[in-house]
Parts: C-alpha cells; structure tokens; sequence
C-alpha cells in the first residue's frame, strides 16, 4: 500500500525527490565517519585512512589505530545515533507530535534504572560468571524491555476510535501518560540507587546516565548491529501507516492501515532499539527529538523520505557529537550525552518558540 500524500510545505529538497535527499546525507556521513578516523590523540591523515579502509599498504600503527581502536567506536555511534533518530521519527508518528521522543515512554529511564541497580547492588556470582561484560548490557536492555511491556500493558484494553467505531486496543494517550509516570519511578528509583553508591560506583554509573561510546568493541558493534539495522527496515514497512496516523487513527483504519498491530510493533520495535543503545551506550538524549525535526525542516513529513534521512543524519550527528567529547578537553573525555544535551536544549527552547508562534493568533 503506499504513503498517503501529505503536505510537505515549502521545504528545499522537495523538488529533488528521495535520492535528492539521501545522496548528500550519505556523502555528509562518509565525511563525518573518515573525520572520525583520521582525528583523535595521534592524528591520521585522510588519505591514509582511506587507505587502510581500502586495505591500502599503510603502516602497521596507522592502521591499527584506524581499523582495530577508531573504527568499532565510530561504527557504534553511528549506530546508535541511527538507532535513537529512527526511533524518535517513529514515536513522533505513533503519538502525532513533534516534540515526542523515545524517553517519553520510559524506554531510556527503564534501561539506565535496570544498568544502574546491576552496579550498585551487585550481579549473583553465577550470572556474573555465566555473562561477564554482558551482564550490564543484557540488564539496560530487559530493562527497556519490561518497562516498554509494562507502559503497553497499562495502555491496552481502553476503548480507541477504529474503522467500524470505538474497539478494544491501545490508547496512544493513555500510553504516552503512563510512560512519563513510569520514567518518573524509574528516574526516582535510580537517583535512590545513586544516592547509595561509592566513589567507584558513581564512575560507572556516570557512563549509564550521561553515555559514552568510548568502550565500543567489534563484539558491541555486533551486538549493536541487528537492532539498528532491523528499527531502520522495520520503519520503513511503516511509513505509510504513519503518514496516515498524522490523519489521526480512524481516518488511517478507514484508508485499510491495520492500525492497531502497527501501533504495538512501533512501540516494541523503538524499545529494542533505543534498548540496545542504552545497553552499549547509556543514555543519550535529545538525539531522536532533534534529528527528525532537522529532517522534517529539509524535506517536509512524508515518513518515505524521513525514515532513511533520519538514520543517516543521526548516525552522523553522534559521530560529530563523539569527535568534541573525545577532543574537547583531550586527554579527558567528555560523556557524550552532555554534548548532545548543549546541542539539543538550546534546539528543543528554539522549536518550543517556534510552536508558540505558531499557535498564537
């Protein structure tokens, strides 16, 4: 079934169609991404970084810094920064708001809470001897995953407008109001844990609540990988249902969208990703806020077109945010999340601005 055809306004990449949009946000990405490589403590020039990716003859110390110490990091922060943009288009499709994000509904607070109460009171001997490193990372994850079941099981079984009338299913509002609740105990309970916490403890659980990409492995690029690929095709399927659902539900269910299996795969599909990014990342914000607005400002609201632009300007914003926590204050590293936040905030009071003008007569 195709997209609905909405209104984009008058927006510059309008004219040129999709590959007019995605050619120069991919030839944008591969600059971040080499910058990233070639940039740091020892720096790397452009061309031999291009080599070493190519499998050039480059020197031995050249491309270990490129492909074994460089390239996992700025791999998984372009992941996650796909992963968190893709989710954040969505969730602002799924609610019909464009200031929602995937924090809305307790994803991140749910992961950092499960993450940071690993930390403080400790794994069993055996899980911790089963798991290891993972045990963190499985513990952010089933941590978004339970908080996202709990929203939607809070959220089901009110009474939505359909195609044939009022029917059992999800209240989208009901579910963006128990998510703030449940992030609000989940935020709680987490500031209690920290409260409790050493001077040894306080150090990793600033990795959980302000992100960081600098322990990226190939292991968690791996890890990674499946749940950002998968938001991003999963999205893509979904495009039409949600250029419908800016219509509102009823309208969508009446255009032959099967709205409510949409609605619950969304939400589950932008908690496994957001999940997976807390996981080998912590918690980084204002990502899935500010790139879909970018996006939606350069190429109007159509989902065919947001979706993949989304994903790549995300990935390629988190690149560029992690070459300033890495260079900034070098040897010392910022955590990523407090660059995005300088990013985001004065963006978000400039959208809140923008939409106060907007509405006022």
């Amino acid at each position: 079934m195709t997209s609905v055809p909405l209104r984009d306004g008058s927006v510059p990449w309008r004219w040129f169609g999709t590959v007019g949009l995605l050619v120069p946000l991919a030839v944008l990405a591969c600059c971040a991404v080499i910058a990233s490589l070639a940039i740091g403590a020892s720096a790397v020039p452009s061309r031999t970084v291009i080599a070493a990716l190519l499998g050039g003859d480059v020197a031995a110390r050249d491309a270990a810094i490129v492909l074994q110490l460089r390239l996992p990091r700025t791999l998984l922060g372009f992941g996650v920064g796909a992963a968190l943009a893709v989710s954040g288009t969505m969730m602002q499709g799924l609610f019909r708001n464009p200031l929602a994000d995937p924090a809305l509904i307790g994803i991140s607070s749910g992961a950092a809470l499960a993450a940071v109460a690993v930390i403080v009171l400790g794994v069993p001997a055996l899980a911790a001897g089963m798991l290891g490193p993972f045990s963190l990372p499985l513990a952010a994850f089933l941590g978004s995953v339970c908080t996202t079941l709990l929203v939607q099981r809070i959220a089901r079984g009110g009474h939505v407008q359909g195609g044939q009338g009022r029917t059992g299913g999800t209240d989208v509002a009901t579910l963006l109001l128990a998510g703030i609740a449940i992030s609000a105990i989940a935020s709680a309970a987490t500031g209690y844990l920290v409260f409790g916490s050493d001077d040894r403890q306080m150090r990793d659980i600033t990795f959980w609540t302000m992100g960081s990409i600098g322990g990226a492995t190939w292991t968690t690029v791996l890890g990674l990988a499946p749940f950002a690929l998968g938001a991003v095709l999963a999205a893509g399927r979904w495009a039409g249902v949600l250029d419908a659902l800016l219509l509102g539900e009823r309208e969508a269910a009446l255009l032959g969208f099967r709205v409510e299996p949409a609605k619950r795969g969304i939400v589950i599909v932008a908690a496994a990703a957001v999940g997976a990014s807390v996981a080998v990342a912590g918690v980084i914000g204002f990502v899935g806020l500010v790139v879909p607005h970018l996006v939606r400002l350069m190429a109007g609201a159509g989902h065919g077109r947001l979706l993949p632009a989304s994903a790549l300007l995300g990935g390629t914003l988190l690149v560029c945010a992690d070459i300033v926590a890495r260079t900034v204050v070098a040897p010392a590293e910022l955590p990523i999340g407090l660059v995005t936040a300088l990013l985001g905030g004065p963006f978000f009071l400039w959208l809140l601005i923008r939409r106060r003008r907007e509405l006022s007569p």
